[in-house]
């Protein structure tokens, strides 16, 4: 009698979660918004690269600022790739200790000073710094770093939840920001002093910028071009990587939580027995932005990660000088588990290309899935 009243209380309490958790799921909205976001005005956008002109040297000094055990792929990479492609500043990728980054959800670099060093070699500190999301939004030398620069009048530059580790620092209090969509909230908590903006990937305010989520890291680099270099600049290197058209509009609605994205984070969670590991070869002269993007999309299905393979296990040197770590010494692959090289794919045309390898793969749900995680905008997916 005792066995039976356990196993019943057992399957009531299954039924009883399964009920909460089905009322959670259908109380969320069923899809999100998908209208274009109005232009911006003019004087608006003016004001915006105004206020990102270059502080203290004609070719500005960029640090982006990471930490070493768990610091985010495309927001850590792609800024470095962009405006280092620019030719327009002296740009550095740093560590707050000796040794890798391990990238999340994937790769592993070199990054090429600790902040230390950087100290030491310019103690005016640097023009801007671009603070990626971070595992951690309150790792402590981070912080003490991002505010000393700060207070070396440096522009600030949260992309993505980059923007959580800014507040913590205590450099958002009164100021404009944004951040990525499933962070609003709980920065709206935690800095009430903080006015969030809607339907801008990226919001300046008196020395601190920040972005939405992973993918705005675009933009915001092309608009620290045409900062310090011009329109016409930013505009080229926006065609080169494969962003003719671009600004900060954004449409904020078309990002959270849905119920189509609860659904396909738990169905694909619990389908584990079709979880692979995908390979993508790593070679010398890779364009690290192209790379970011295709093994950060791939890492987010729920039903992947991408993984880098070489023939040997030393770094192999990017498009651009960052050395990148391979993740398993392989000379070759599966080739049913095989990603396509990024090639000569410009960065923008490479996610496109790997969205649309996700969908064939598994489905266009997935594809929304992760495009959601990105912060993607709709519009570019389906082209």
């Amino acid at each position: 009698m005792n066995s039976r009243r356990v196993l019943w209380s057992a399957l009531g309490a299954v039924a009883l979660v399964a009920v909460i958790g089905g009322a959670w799921i259908f109380s969320l909205p069923p899809a999100p918004s998908s209208e274009a976001p109005p232009a911006i005005a003019q004087d608006e956008r003016d004001a915006t690269i105004a206020a990102l002109k270059p502080p203290k040297r004609q070719r500005p000094l960029i640090a982006i600022i990471g930490i070493n055990d768990a610091t985010e792929t495309t927001d850590y990479l792609m800024p470095y790739g962009v405006l280092t492609r620019a030719d327009v500043a002296d740009v550095v990728t740093l560590a707050t200790r000796p040794g890798p980054v391990t990238l999340y959800p994937t790769l592993k670099v070199e990054p090429q000073a600790t902040i230390a060093e950087f100290d030491a070699q310019h103690p005016d500190g640097a023009d801007y710094v671009i603070v990626p999301a971070m595992s951690r939004d309150n790792d402590p030398v981070a912080l003490q770093w991002i505010r000393d620069q700060s207070a070396k009048k440096a522009i600030i530059v949260g992309v993505c939840a980059g923007a959580k580790v800014v507040g913590d620092a205590g450099l958002l209090h009164g100021k404009r920001a944004t951040t990525h969509w499933y962070s609003v909230k709980e920065m709206r908590g935690k800095h009430p002093t903080m006015r969030y903006v809607e339907d801008r990937r990226l919001v300046v305010d008196n020395g601190v910028a920040t972005t939405t989520g992973v993918t705005a890291s675009m933009p915001m680099s092309l608009a620290l071009i045409e900062a310090i270099a011009g329109r016409d600049k930013a505009n080229a290197v926006g065609r080169d990587i494969g962003l003719a058209n671009w600004d900060t509009r954004h449409e904020s609605d078309a990002f959270k939580f849905t119920r189509p994205f609860a659904l396909t984070a738990i169905g694909n969670t619990a389908a584990f027995w079709a979880h692979e590991q995908l390979g993508i070869e790593l070679k010398d002269g890779v364009d690290e932005v192209s790379l970011a993007l295709v093994t950060d999309a791939w890492s987010r299905t729920f039903r992947s990660q991408a993984v880098t393979f070489a023939s040997a296990a030393g770094a192999q040197q990017s498009k651009n000088g960052i050395r990148i770590y391979p993740d398993q010494v392989a000379a070759s692959w599966p080739a049913e588990r095989l990603l396509p090289s990024v090639g000569n794919r410009k960065p923008a045309e490479a996610l496109d290309n790997a969205l649309n390898g996700i969908a064939a793969r598994y489905g266009t749900h997935t594809t929304d899935f992760v495009a959601m995680q990105l912060e993607y905008p709709r519009h570019r997916v389906t082209q």
